[in-house]
């Protein structure tokens, strides 16, 4: 089994080459869902969460508000470091549970031999890149990611508040021991995962995605 951890600023591609990945057979992990999955109206971790953001970001039922959430975790740097120290190191925690072999065995089919995590908080996550045989950063300049965000219906000050949040693309690409420019978003992308899978002789015969998803 070969685990690669998949990582990218916000509108780089990240995601569009995940699905790819899936497409060509990949279990994929997505650790913004394994979060959401830890958000069980009263668990400790929503407690935490509503001691340190506010009861508003919790509706009638105790249940998270994600819009709320997020408004108030990624108001500031500091705002976005408490969230990761409660959040991430259960995460962390289940993230290795799901890795273990005996995990895998049963969750996944036996002619699967790629495990693909989709990291959006790379930055505050590299005490988990052991748990990787390698970590392969999308990259494209934040210019580029600035207008694909807004052409898909993001507000550009939003866009610029949660960028601000993130590494620089050179940052990023130093935590990386593959980097993958998609710059241009067409199907570069996926001829470079193509000649990747290649490489680690994980290539399948899977058709590829078209031209619009490779922003």
């Amino acid at each position: 089994m070969f685990t690669l951890f998949v990582i990218g600023n916000i509108a780089s591609g990240k995601s569009t080459a995940v699905r790819y990945l899936a497409r060509q057979g990949a279990r994929i992990i997505d650790l913004d869902q394994v979060a959401k999955d830890l958000y069980v109206p009263g668990s400790a971790v929503v407690n935490e969460l509503r001691d340190a953001f506010g009861s508003a970001i919790l509706d009638a039922a105790g249940a998270i508000r994600p819009k709320v959430l997020a408004d108030r975790a990624f108001a500031t740097k500091d705002d976005a470091r408490r969230l990761n120290e409660i959040v991430l190191p259960r995460v962390h925690e289940r993230l290795t549970a799901m890795l273990m072999p005996s995990c895998c065995t049963v969750a996944m089919p036996s002619n699967c031999l790629l495990t693909v995590v989709e990291i959006s908080l790379a930055a505050s996550f590299t005490y988990a890149f052991p748990l990787a045989d390698e970590v392969m950063a999308i990259t494209a300049p934040v210019e580029m990611r600035r207008r694909r965000a807004i052409e898909r219906g993001m507000d550009g000050e939003d866009f610029d508040s949660r960028a601000a949040l993130q590494p620089t693309e050179d940052e990023l690409c130093a935590l990386a021991s593959v980097v993958i420019d998609n710059t241009a978003a067409d199907d570069s992308l996926f001829s470079a995962l193509d000649a990747w899978l290649e490489q680690h002789g994980l290539q399948a015969d899977q058709p590829s995605l078209g031209l619009d998803d490779a922003q």
